[in-house]
């Protein structure tokens, strides 16, 4: 039978990729003794990797797709092919942003007062090559962890860290020079997997799903029956995707109307829904939008 192998992010992204990859159909079992989960598909076989190092896999062909963040991808020059990016409201898998770090108290204001000072970043490669692009000579050394500590001591002048909302750097009095890059997580394949047509059907069908599993996210369906003569009133309240659905109720002057909606408005449509002539509404969750 054929397979692809599939990696799958350990640390930070894990949670959040084995959530979605439920949500879009596929039952992942992990056993914290194991690197290789179980998976309710006979067609992909499974590997938990660091999202450090998942593009180095994947672009050597040890694995044919993996989920990573564009980070690593360009801090280890990988050459693969990007499926699909991965984007939505969980913490995990929200963009992130890596960021120039000093503290509150340093003379540095801009990027160019770094000249010839120390920055320790996990990102090593991607921040001598944004250095070099400005013409600025820096040592760059890297960080195994607690990186802030590292600045907060001044054991370094300035560090490259990745955020989402800056909290934890402003809570260490630290402050942002600048925003060096975006990253979000990415579903990858190997070149020559990616040109096999089985493989490359297999993993269109993935991010297919899982594309449609980030669509329903924060989105809810409506139902409910109207009366013809409320009908326009009705329709006219409803935000969708597309023009809500509508079909005549059996030999009555009614109608049953279906659409899609943002879950935060929901609280206050239905009961201007109800007032415009609604008659049991129903809301249900969605897991995929496709």
């Amino acid at each position: 039978m054929k397979q692809i192998k599939l990696g799958l992010p350990k640390g930070s992204l894990e949670n959040a990729t084995l959530e979605l990859f439920a949500r879009s159909g596929w039952k992942i079992s992990v056993n914290p003794r194991s690197y290789f989960p179980t998976i309710d598909d006979e067609e992909i076989s499974c590997t938990m990797i660091r999202a450090q190092e998942m593009s180095r896999y994947v672009e050597k062909g040890t694995l044919d797709a993996g989920i990573t963040g564009r980070d690593w991808i360009l801090e280890n020059e990988s050459q693969v092919a990007v499926v699909s990016d991965l984007i939505y409201s969980k913490v995990s898998l929200r963009p992130a942003r890596w960021v120039l770090v000093v503290r509150n108290d340093s003379p540095v204001q801009r990027v160019e007062d770094l000249k010839g000072k120390k920055v320790a970043t996990e990102l090593v490669n991607f921040t001598r090559k944004f250095f070099a692009s400005r013409g600025i000579e820096v040592e760059v050394e890297f960080s195994w962890g607690a990186t802030e500590a590292k600045v907060a001591e001044g054991l370094v002048d300035a560090i490259v860290e990745v955020t989402e909302t800056g909290t934890t750097i402003r809570a260490h009095g630290l402050r942002i020079v600048e925003e060096l890059m975006t990253s979000n997580p990415q579903f990858i394949a190997n070149q020559e997997a990616w040109k096999d047509s089985w493989k490359r059907t297999k993993m269109e069908q993935i991010a297919l799903l899982l594309q449609g599993a980030l669509q329903a996210e924060g989105m809810v369906g409506l139902k409910m029956n109207v009366p013809a003569a409320c009908l326009e009133r009705v329709v006219s309240l409803l935000p969708s995707l597309n023009a809500p659905t509508i079909s005549n109720l059996y030999q009555k002057d009614w109608f049953a109307v279906e659409t899609v909606v943002a879950e935060k408005v929901v609280r206050e449509i239905i009961p201007r829904l109800r007032d415009a002539g609604a008659e049991g509404i129903i809301e249900y969750s969605l897991n995929k939008v496709i």
